[in-house]
C-alpha cells in the first residue's frame, strides 16, 4: 500500500503544461508566418499549404490541451480539498503535518489515515457535501507500507 505526504501532494498538485503550451505558441506563430507569406505571395500555393498543415497542428494541440482540462478538472479540485484535509487532522490530532499520511492524492470516501504517531489507521468517510467527515478505526491487512515524500 502506498501512503502520501502532505509534501508529496503539495508538490505534484500542479501539473506541468509548459511543453504543451509551448507547442500551442510556436505552432500559432507558425500558422501567422504562413498566413503572411501566403498573402503576400498569393500565386505560390506552397505557404497555403504549410499554413493549413500549420492550422491543424495548432487545432490538434489545443484539442489537445481542452480534453486534459476536461478530464483532470474533478480530479484536481479533488486533489485541492486534499491538502486542507490533512491539515485538519494534524490539528484535529495534535500532530505535525508530515505525520499524517493518506493512501490517496485525492479526497474521496474510504480513503486511509494513517497518523504516524499514533501508529493507527482510520477509514474515512466524508457527507455528501465534503464538508464534514468522520474516522472509524481501520485494520490493514498488508502492513508494508511505501511512503512518497
Amino acid at each position: 500500500m502506498t501512503f502520501y505526504t502532505l509534501k508529496y501532494i503539495e508538490r505534484n498538485q500542479n501539473t506541468n503544461k509548459t511543453i504543451l503550451y509551448a507547442l500551442i505558441a510556436i505552432a500559432a506563430l507558425t500558422l501567422i508566418a504562413f498566413t503572411v507569406l501566403y498573402l503576400r505571395h498569393r500565386f505560390d500555393t506552397r505557404y497555403r499549404d504549410l499554413g493549413i498543415i500549420a492550422l491543424l497542428f495548432l487545432l490538434l494541440f489545443v484539442g489537445t490541451q481542452y480534453e486534459k482540462y476536461v478530464q483532470t478538472n474533478l480530479v484536481e479540485s479533488r486533489s485541492e480539498q486534499i491538502a486542507p484535509f490533512i491539515k485538519s487532522i494534524a490539528k484535529d490530532y495534535q500532530v505535525a503535518n508530515s505525520d499524517v499520511l493518506v493512501n490517496s492524492t485525492t479526497l474521496e470516501n474510504g480513503i486511509i489515515v494513517r497518523i504516524d504517531s499514533k501508529d493507527k489507521d482510520y477509514q474515512l468517510e466524508l457527507n455528501n457535501d465534503n464538508n464534514s467527515y468522520s474516522l472509524k478505526q481501520a485494520h490493514v491487512i498488508n502492513h508494508q507500507v511505501d511512503i512518497k515524500n
